[in-house]
């Protein structure tokens, strides 16, 4: 997910105090500035799974809550979804979405191929309640309907921010895991479709040859505090 988009989805008029939140049932005061992902470990709770980079780009924290007085369900990334007051929250630990089994070496980028494993994408009603619900604003009902009429790079290209949270698949009336045909979407493209760049070849043959050796064995004895300096001073384009 990019920078704007996380700040855009935490940007709020700024709350201080605290506010009350429900976890599993049970009540608890927590600091109005945290993430519902800080706000659950506030109060206690270890995360021995369900928590990954903490930032918006691993879809592990799926979360369903509701609000008081609002009889809506709604979905979010607990890492990037800050606490409000009457917060009835619970966490998915992940999403039971089939998924097939297939060897992409094997495979060809056909306009049947998605269907020939996912068959169920033709079942797709667009009612957009995927979209509606993907936490990184992905125009998901657009990319099965692309994978639907064969076209991969499209689906590829639309789905590209997905984390796969799995949030899309639980709210298809269709039972689709969308996440999954986005997966083997991008997949058929980046070994089939995409067209690698004039020099890739040459950059792997100088990374094999050895040619940045010296350059990887001067980062790695930096210390943190002059890599850090490093990357601020770095040239950028």
């Amino acid at each position: 997910m990019s920078k704007a988009k996380t700040e855009s989805k935490n940007t709020k008029k700024e709350t201080t105090g605290n506010v009350k939140i429900y976890i599993m049932g049970s009540a608890y005061e927590v600091p109005a500035t945290l993430t519902i992902m800080k706000a659950m470990e506030y109060a206690g709770y270890k995360f021995t799974r369900g928590s990954g980079c903490r930032a918006g780009f691993c879809g592990a924290c799926s979360t369903v809550y509701r609000k008081e007085g609002d009889f809506r369900i709604y979905t979010a990334l607990a890492c990037q979804t800050m606490v409000e007051d009457g917060m009835v929250l619970t966490q998915l630990p992940f999403v039971p979405a089939d998924k097939p089994t297939y060897d992409i070496n094997n495979l060809t980028p056909s306009a049947n191929t998605i269907l020939r494993f996912y068959p169920e994408v033709a079942r797709c009603l667009s009612c957009n309640a995927c979209s509606k619900v993907c936490p990184q604003d992905i125009q998901v009902m657009d990319y099965i309907q692309f994978s639907l009429q064969g076209q991969i790079d499209k689906a590829a290209e639309e789905s590209f921010d997905c984390v796969s949270c799995g949030l899309c698949a639980i709210r298809c009336p269709a039972e689709i895991p969308q996440y999954h045909v986005a997966e083997l979407a991008r997949r058929l493209y980046g070994k089939y479709l995409m067209i690698a760049p004039s020099y890739l070849d040459e950059r792997i043959k100088e990374i094999i040859d050895g040619k940045y050796e010296d350059g990887f064995k001067e980062l790695m004895a930096l210390s943190k505090e002059k890599l850090e300096e490093r990357y601020k001073n770095r040239d950028k384009e």
